[in-house]
């Protein structure tokens, strides 16, 4: 592999290495989007503590260091905050991924699912929990916002964007079965079978 290999990353993606979600450090004039940032990034914490049962919405106001009536503006539920964070996560991943080589950017990706602290939290506590969160839908905002990052990533790379739900499903696999180990071999093999985008669109 060229460029920085996920080898000179560590493993384990601790929430205090972790970087801060788009919006945290936002200037004033756009307070709503650095309100929101900081709110999800108090729910990945507390999800990574004490996974999606025990975290509630006045916990997550709380953490954040926002009032509950504030927290309601942006979401309804539960449901609504963790769907954002899923998303939200995928971003903070894809970003990290861009400029890397294709072979590296899907280690590292697949590097940070297996090692992600709540995700791991809610794998163990709440399988069930996991699987909505994923979204088996594959128009939830969560897939969308994998396969759009995805294809930028392909695009980059030179390789055809519509490989991006290829890249998806396996991704997924490692949040369901995390396998750190795999991830570079893994990586390099779909990376060879992932076509070009001319010989894709001749």
């Amino acid at each position: 592999m060229t460029g920085r290999g996920p080898g000179e990353l560590p493993l384990d993606w601790s929430l205090a290495e972790r970087p801060p979600l788009r919006g945290t450090r936002v200037r004033a004039g756009n307070a709503m989007a650095r309100t929101r940032a900081s709110l999800l990034d108090a729910a990945v914490r507390l999800v990574a503590e004490r996974g999606t049962r025990r975290t509630s919405m006045t916990d997550i106001a709380q953490a954040a260091g926002i009032a509950k009536g504030t927290l309601y503006n942006h979401f309804r539920n539960k449901d609504e905050v963790f769907a954002a964070l899923v998303e939200a996560e995928i971003v903070l991943i894809a970003d990290e991924c861009r400029g890397l080589e294709l072979e590296d950017a899907l280690a590292v990706a697949a590097l940070r699912i297996d090692t992600h602290p709540a995700l791991r939290r809610v794998a163990d506590d709440d399988p069930a929990a996991l699987a909505a969160l994923v979204g088996a839908d594959p128009e939830a905002a969560g897939w969308r916002a994998a396969r759009s990052a995805a294809a930028d990533v392909l695009a980059a790379s030179g390789r055809d964007p519509r490989g991006a739900e290829l890249v998806v499903r396996w991704l997924t696999s490692h949040v369901a079965a995390p396998d750190a180990d795999e991830a570079e071999a893994g990586a390099r093999l779909l990376a060879a079978v992932l076509p070009l985008r001319a010989l894709a669109t001749v």
